[in-house]
């Protein structure tokens, strides 16, 4: 019988002439959710096929690699990046604690990558006439085809030819693709001028391998190559070697993800984005950043707490646009202190490259000279090169796919959840939306993904994490007058130290119902005790029920439980409706 699904009450009807697919579900992206998709789809008695793009840090239209952007070029490596920041003011205050720190403290970049670097120990690969002499060879013996997926990544590789070739020859030699030939073309990549190191953490391989195994596990067919849809049940897979194969699906899944965009500015080329932050072979000494969103801010506060002096550049007052205006200010003033130079209504229109570094031009007249340019101006869906439109997939302005409260799109065998929806664009909604995905169409449980009360961080330097509404959208929002609690204080580790900055905690209530209808912190340590926090929002905590909590003492985090008087009370404008 063919596979039922349930949704709003109603039995999904199918013709009486039953079709025989490859696939009951082939999932285009092996990120955070469509690796979840795909497992739990499995496990609900699937037959599974999953395709990604062959690894490397840096990203492009034809480049990803398994477990995504999260754990290749995102949350996960730039956490180390935050940890490895926190070390140098932890350290200064930790003078006033009693440490003697005899010598001056420096921060070496290229010992924390080094540290970061796959097979235990860097692996480098000098030029020599040698290397050139097989390298050539190897070209001439296995030249790589024109439709290979690899001639379209020479954006992103420099040597994609030589990796290529050393690929086939081992490939023509027998010998398996975990072997020596990916240790050469997935670990290095060489230049003429330098030896280089390429700085994959060991906790990213670890995390990609991983991936690999729960899918493997789970009974999942993982493709290396390039998905795309030909049709309401049909996907092509472009492999490395440039073929071409089809597979047929009763459920196709959409699960790519997005990558970071640049703006429209002579010059463009010479900046980075947050792909290339997370590769740097050195450490800038001056960073200019463009944006004002979490990327921007916690790039900011890496490189100022490694040392670099850090110029951010934004179009409105406060960075953090959407967040609560007060914490946003919070921020700020954090930024500030932290020695951070804030360029607010100001951008960027031109970069030039110089013999040394770049000269970055603003729409006031200003000239900077940087060793690096960060561009943080926001992501964009990958759809590009799906084909989806042609086979009538709909699409939004931003080329986000459009689907419905399951996470269908308008084709009913084509779905799609994750950053490429453009819904919430964090790691675990993901996960939530292929958990769900695979309840909906395989577990005969229609599940709706809930969107409320999910909580984020913005992991700068200290880091903001906030849950629920905030003040501007619970005035928008709340039927009644709303009661603002917030506390300011400097955190006992801080009175010691000598280190002046506050930490600020709020909490907003329905004067009406006494329900808890957001809460933000600006502090050490602020994600870790939102977590807890968003458990009792999602579960409709009062603010009676908060005040009866007895509190943790010494913490920062009681303060949430002992918040007593009102700071602001606000009242809703009445209207005539």
């Amino acid at each position: 019988m063919a596979r039922k699904m349930l949704i709003d009450g109603e039995l999904e009807k199918f013709n009486q002439v039953e079709v025989h697919y490859d696939f009951d579900l082939f999932v285009i992206g092996a990120g955070s959710g469509g690796v979840r998709a795909a497992r739990f789809s499995a496990q609900f008695g699937a037959k599974v096929g999953i395709c990604e793009l062959p690894f490397h840090p840096i990203s492009s239209e034809v480049i990803g690699g398994v477990g995504g952007t999260c754990v290749i070029r995102g949350c996960v490596p730039k956490k180390i990046l935050v940890y490895g920041a926190s070390f140098g003011p932890e350290l200064e205050d930790a003078r006033n604690y009693g440490w003697e720190l005899n010598e001056k403290i420096d921060f070496n970049w290229k010992k924390l990558l080094h540290k970061k670097v796959a097979l235990s120990s860097c692996l480098r690969l000098p030029f020599s006439p040698l290397w050139a002499g097989v390298s050539f060879i190897l070209l001439f013996l296995c030249p790589p085809k024109r439709t290979s997926l690899y001639t379209e990544a020479v954006k992103s590789t420099k040597h994609y030819r030589l990796e290529v070739a050393i690929k086939r020859f081992f490939i023509f030699l027998g010998m398996p693709q975990r072997s020596l030939y990916r240790v050469f073309s997935d670990v290095c990549l060489v230049e003429a001028d330098a030896e280089v190191v390429v700085p994959w953490t060991e906790e990213i391989l670890r995390l990609n391998g991983v991936y690999k195994r729960l899918l493997s596990n789970a009974g999942v067919k993982l493709y290396e190559g390039e998905g795309k849809v030909v049709g309401p049940n049909e996907v092509e897979v472009t492999q490395l070697d440039g073929t071409k194969i089809c597979y047929s699906a009763k459920h196709i899944l959409i699960a790519t993800g997005s990558r970071a965009q640049r703006p429209s500015i002579p010059g463009q080329e010479f900046g980075i984005t947050s792909d290339e932050a997370l590769s740097l072979e050195d450490l800038p000494k001056h960073v200019v950043i463009l944006g004002a969103g979490y990327i921007a801010v916690e790039f900011a506060s890496i490189w100022r707490g490694m040392g670099s002096t850090v110029d951010l550049f934004f179009r409105k007052e406060l960075p953090l646009r959407g967040f609560d205006d007060e914490m946003r200010a919070v921020v700020a003033r954090n930024l500030e202190g932290r020695g951070i130079n804030l360029h607010p209504r100001t951008n960027l229109t031109e970069l030039v490259k110089m013999n040394e570094g770049i000269k970055v031009r603003t729409d006031h007249g200003e000239e900077i000279r940087a060793d690096a340019v960060l561009f943080a101006t926001g992501r964009v869906p990958n759809t590009k090169r799906l084909n989806l439109e042609p086979v009538g997939v709909e699409l939004d302005k931003t080329g986000a796919v459009k689907v419905d409260e399951y996470s269908r799109t308008n084709i009913p065998s084509i779905w799609a959840i994750g950053d490429v929806t453009n819904r919430m664009n964090l790691t675990p909604v993901a996960l939530m939306e292929g958990t769900y995905f695979a309840k909906t169409v395989f577990g005969g449980q229609p599940s709706k993904p809930d969107y409320g009360n999910i909580p984020c961080a913005v992991f700068c330097i200290p880091p903001l994490s906030v849950v629920g509404l905030s003040e501007e959208q619970a005035m928008e929002q709340a039927k009644g007058d709303v009661l603002v609690f917030t506390s300011t204080f400097n955190p006992m580790k801080n009175t010691i130290s000598g280190r002046q900055e506050k930490t600020i905690m709020k909490l907003l209530v329905d004067a009406e119902t006494d329900k808890v209808l957001g809460a933000s912190m600006c502090g050490p340590d602020a994600p870790e005790i939102m977590q807890g926090i968003a458990i009792a929002l999602k579960c409709g905590a009062t603010k009676e029920q908060f005040d009866i909590t007895v509190g943790i003492h010494p913490s920062a985090a009681e303060e949430f439980v002992t918040m007593r008087s009102v700071t602001r009370h606000l009242t809703k404008p009445k209207t005539n409706l």
